[in-house]
């Protein structure tokens, strides 16, 4: 939960950073900051537990998640607008729940089931009945792109709960922010000097903060939680997103919200609650041994899925 309302802050400092700087640049700077942060604590961190082929999913895991991830989230927000984006990642927690089932032979619980279709059909409202106005040169594209960097966003989820009994959660969140660093490092080098100095305090403050506290903190916490609970349980949670978003938006930016908004806001809320319910007598997650256990005593379509990684 600290991470998905740390995620849904993240669009108000998004606003500000873009008032001065270009989005891949801000994506670089990000990564950048967060790796530094990380990079004092990498010697404590406990030593993994190594198996063969462990390093072609760990680059798979960085490719996927942040680099495909937002490659593909970045641009998509500047082709459509900011409702359909909304309305198309409502499919991550299904996406993440249909690869949980078919890779890591996770049940989906009925309350789970229930929780999901309510949460997204909140999502779906929530983002059509915002108000009308943002532009969208492309927005088949940006949507099919948004579409992609879901379908990147639940294959990452598969692959670390796979490497999470064997890895700690936040070796796994350091290596995902090098590697971010490493691939959009580039993007900044197009940038003038002058350009940097003439940015306004308040864009260099929605970097530093989209660095420092919206980059590495939630990614560690969910790589955690995920580490700990069932993945489809874990995602649910991501559809709090753009209810924190558009609170942050009418709370500090001013941004209006509509009956229909404040209803859909409501209804995800209720979704994720109904996904976190167990039902009477059902056992609870898995503890992080037996967790590790199943990571790596996949089922056939998880052993399909290492097989391609490895091939």
């Amino acid at each position: 939960m600290t991470a998905v309302i740390l995620w849904g802050t993240s669009f108000v400092a998004m606003k500000s950073a873009l008032s001065g700087f270009e989005p891949l640049a801000i994506v670089a700077v990000r990564m950048i900051l967060a790796s530094a942060v990380m990079l004092p604590f990498w010697s404590r961190l406990p030593p993994p537990t190594r198996q063969p082929g462990d390093r072609r999913k760990l680059a798979f895991l960085a490719a996927l998640y942040p680099c495909a991830y937002f490659a593909c989230e970045s641009n998509a927000i500047n082709l459509t607008t900011a409702s359909q984006a909304g309305a198309v990642s409502a499919v991550a927690p299904l996406l993440v729940a249909v690869g949980a089932r078919l890779f890591l032979s996770e049940a989906l619980s009925r309350w789970a089931a229930i929780g999901l279709a309510v949460s997204i059909g909140g999502v779906i409202a929530l983002s059509l009945g915002g108000p009308a106005g943002a532009s969208a040169p492309n927005p088949a594209l940006g949507n099919l792109l948004e579409i992609v960097a879901m379908a990147t966003y639940a294959a990452s989820t598969i692959v670390l709960k796979q490497l999470t009994g064997r890895y700690s959660p936040w070796f796994l969140t350091g290596l995902q922010c090098a590697a971010g660093a490493i691939l959009f490092l580039p993007a900044l080098i197009p940038a003038p000097v002058q350009s940097w100095a003439d940015a306004p305090m308040i864009a260099w403050a929605g970097v530093a903060y989209l660095g420092l506290a919206v980059t590495l903190l939630p990614i560690g916490l969910y790589n955690f939680a995920v580490s700990r609970m069932a993945v489809a349980r874990a995602a649910i949670a991501v559809n709090l997103v753009p209810v924190v978003a558009i609170l942050t938006g009418w709370a500090m930016l001013g941004d209006s919200m509509t009956p229909i908004q404040l209803a859909a806001c409501a209804a995800i809320v209720a979704g994720v609650l109904l996904g976190q319910r167990r039902a009477p007598g059902r056992v609870p997650d898995r503890a992080p041994d037996l967790a590790a256990e199943r990571a790596q005593q996949p089922g056939r379509a998880g052993q399909a899925m290492n097989a391609s990684i490895d091939g």
